[in-house]
This record gives structure tokens, C-alpha cells and sequence, in this order.
């Protein structure tokens, strides 16, 4: 499947990815990303991100792995990290956005980006 078949994305799954692009991140911390990097126009409830991250998952966007505990815990969390297709699909839908961008400051405002 071509990259430009799986565009747009939706705005949650696009602060998911987005949150992911620095490195691995934990379930929670992806929410909490997720709700700064939207300034809280996105708020993903547990149900939503983990069905979210399960879609990612089957769809091969995402990988899950093991994140080493914190505070001497000895259980590993899971965190989920961008594959290359995932990384190229976030890069893909940043360019679409541009785009629109450029199209919307063009006309609303009449000056060229």
C-alpha cells in the first residue's frame, strides 16, 4: 500500500506519531504528549489510545518494546517506538499539512511562504 493511500491522518493518530518521532515513549507519556503537543484540543482517554496503539501495531506504524523501570522496579514497561513506515507515513502527512499551510497563507493573507 502506498504511503499517500493512508493520508490524511486523523489528528489523533498524527499527535501519536508525532509524540513518538523523538524516541520511545510509555502509554501514559504518549497521552501526556499528546494533550501538550495539541495544547489540550487532544485529550486521549486509556481506551482511546490503547485501541489507537493496537491500530498502529497491526498496521506495522509502531513497534512495541521493552523500556527498562524506573526507581529499581524490577517490571520493564512497554513503550512503542515509529518503524520506518510509520516514520515515513508521519514524515508524508507533515508535508500534506505544509502544503495546506502554504495554499491557506497564500490566499487568506496573500503573501507567499
Amino acid at each position: 500500500m502506498a504511503i499517500q493511500e493512508n493520508l490524511p491522518l486523523t489528528e489523533s493518530t498524527f499527535y501519536i506519531l508525532l509524540s513518538l518521532a523523538p524516541g520511545p515513549k510509555h502509554g501514559y507519556a504518549i497521552m501526556k504528549d499528546v494533550k501538550t503537543l495539541s495544547e489540550s484540543r487532544v485529550v486521549l482517554s486509556t481506551g482511546t489510545l490503547y485501541g489507537a496503539i493496537k491500530r498502529l501495531l497491526d498496521q506495522g506504524w509502531i513497534l512495541r518494546v521493552e523500556e527498562p523501570s524506573e526507581n529499581g522496579n524490577t517490571r520493564e514497561r512497554k513503550a512503542y517506538v515509529l518503524t520506518q513506515r510509520g516514520r515515513r507515513i508521519l514524515e508524508a502527512e507533515t508535508v500534506r499539512l505544509g502544503k495546506l499551510y502554504q495554499a491557506a497563507r497564500l490566499r487568506v493573507i496573500g503573501e507567499e511562504v
